[in-house]
């Protein structure tokens, strides 16, 4: 057997962590391309923005606009030119306020006498309407409509028919009607494609909890009768020697411990496989419990938090609790220690959790990197949930005795 093996890192943890090790990789992976998908949408939206200001822009400098464009008009007809292809760069997060900034920027400078087509209105249309705007894009747009011809009858010397024809050629309907048929089009696609991913997201959560249900029958119904049969019978054979007054087999010993543990592991692995997440989350605000409950177990266990941060991400928050409840509970089985320490370091840019007992680990009492001996499956586990974080994992024996579990993990990259 190996050391760390001896000191308890066994099956039920790094199953426990091993189990969660796939959904915390998609979920990073989710997280990476959520980002990625965001900064090319606002870069996206940047390019709209700029192109249609500057071709609002050139096209005002270019055409002619009436006598009443006097400077001080004019250019306030030019800003409203600008600042109507602008205000596109928000139209994801805020389409309703960028559908009237356009509107009235469209009917401004139509009033300051440029005869300028109102392109943004119509992505601030689209915008709108795929946001799930529709009623309400629809009276914008009517008084869009009405209030063009009014805005051509202030710009200058128009008469009603050439008001209403300035006004048409500046927001022709069908435009205007493609454009919100686009917006509801690809509404109602994404709407589709979100509704199919919650359908695969839930198929595949309840497969996964039917094998895990699988796993456990069948773990139960092949191990636990004949890790009990084992158990019962190096128990009772311990028994029966203690009371005839013979010396017990080191072997026999062996056998009784190696069961007492395989029951403890399987029934954790069990629980494991049949954990549903309806429990509410264990982090770092029940650490005090674990401490508590190792001194109730007669170890003389000392609990230090220092730092002032509070904000810990729940996936860091999760992975403290179970550190230290591993850490403590293989001391408490195999370490033969008298005392442990529990140091919590609440940093700026990390959380650092150390735990120290005064056991019997020595050089060849464990597996640190580098050694020869095969970590036990708990390290492994422990490891795999730190590295998943991006932090870092210390377990080895202290050059003064004892043993020294010590993880770092940072939170400000931590989802």
């Amino acid at each position: 057997m190996s050391s760390t093996a001896s000191r308890g890192y066994g099956v039920g943890g790094g199953l426990r962590a091993g189990l969660k090790a796939g959904l915390r990789g998609g979920l990073k992976a989710g997280l990476r391309g959520g980002v990625r998908g965001e900064a090319r949408a606002v870069v996206t939206d940047g390019v709209i923005a700029l192109g249609v200001a500057s071709a609002l822009l050139l096209t005002g400098l270019s055409g002619e606009h009436s006598p009443a464009g006097l400077l001080p008009l004019g250019l306030l007809g030019y800003v409203l030119l600008v600042a109507g292809g602008l205000v596109l760069f928000a139209r994801r997060r805020a389409p309703v306020a960028v559908l009237a900034v356009t509107g009235l920027c469209g009917a401004g400078y139509q009033a300051a006498g440029f005869d300028v087509p109102a392109v943004a209105f119509l992505f601030a249309v689209y915008a709108a309407v795929r946001a799930g705007h529709r009623t309400l894009t629809i009276a914008v747009g009517v008084a869009m409509l009405a209030a063009l011809p009014l805005a051509a009858l202030v710009s200058g010397p128009h008469d009603t028919a050439a008001a209403f024809a300035q006004a048409r050629g500046a927001l022709e309907i069908a435009w205007l009607i493609a454009a919100g048929s686009a917006g509801e089009a690809l509404r109602q696609a994404e709407r589709r494609a979100d509704e199919a991913e919650r359908t695969r997201e839930e198929t595949a959560r309840r497969r996964a909890d039917e094998e895990r249900l699988r796993i456990a029958r069948e773990l139960h119904d092949s191990l636990t009768h004949q890790i009990s049969v084992i158990k019962v019978q190096a128990e009772v054979a311990v028994h029966v020697a203690r009371k005839r007054g013979e010396e017990v087999p080191e072997a026999l010993l062996a056998i009784q411990a190696a069961g007492r543990e395989a029951s403890r592991e399987l029934r954790a692995t069990l629980e494991a496989l049949r954990d549903d997440d309806t429990a509410p989350p264990r982090g770092l605000a029940h650490v005090p419990e674990l401490v508590e409950r190792a001194r109730a177990g007669g170890l003389d266990a000392t609990l230090s938090i220092e730092g002032g941060r509070d904000d810990v991400p729940a996936a860091v928050d999760r992975t403290v609790y179970r550190i230290v409840q591993e850490s403590l509970t293989n001391v408490a089985r195999h370490a033969h220690a008298a005392t442990a320490s529990v140091t919590i370091d609440r940093r700026a840019d990390a959380l650092a959790i150390r735990v120290d007992d005064d056991g019997g680990g020595s050089a060849g009492s464990a597996s640190s990197p580098g050694s020869g001996s095969s970590p036990g499956f708990g390290l492994l586990g422990m490891r795999e949930r730190v590295t998943a974080l991006g932090g870092r994992l210390r377990a080895e024996p202290r050059p003064d005795g004892g043993f020294t579990v010590e993880a770092v993990l940072p939170v400000d990259r931590t989802p």
